[in-house]
């Protein structure tokens, strides 16, 4: 089973976001575990993911992510905006399945 690890301000949008890729990858049969959380928590999952999706409105930060997350050898990646705007749980299935395979 993959990991996939969403990070937005709160948590709470890509709370959202995670529940329709689970349901994509659910009706695909895919094995992929996808959890959302705040960015201030990423350092407590971040060994424990392989690949970190984050919030298009942290784009901002996604240097700084990409320094820590290769210090675990995780992929870091900006969600589509125009998935995440319409929680489109399949592009953004498919956008995984891009980076890493399941």
């Amino acid at each position: 089973m993959k990991n996939v690890l969403l990070i937005c301000g709160t948590g709470a949008s890509s709370g959202f976001m995670a529940k329709n890729i689970r349901k994509a990858a659910k009706e695909e049969g895919k094995d992929v575990s996808v959890k959302a959380r705040s960015d201030s928590e990423l350092e407590e999952y971040i060994e424990e993911i392989d690949l970190l999706l984050v919030g298009p409105h942290l784009k901002y930060m996604l240097e700084d992510l990409k320094k820590e997350a290769d210090q675990y050898n995780v992929p870091v990646e900006i969600i589509q905006e125009e998935a995440y705007g319409s929680l489109d749980g399949e592009a953004v299935l498919r956008q995984i399945e891009s980076i890493i395979e399941l």
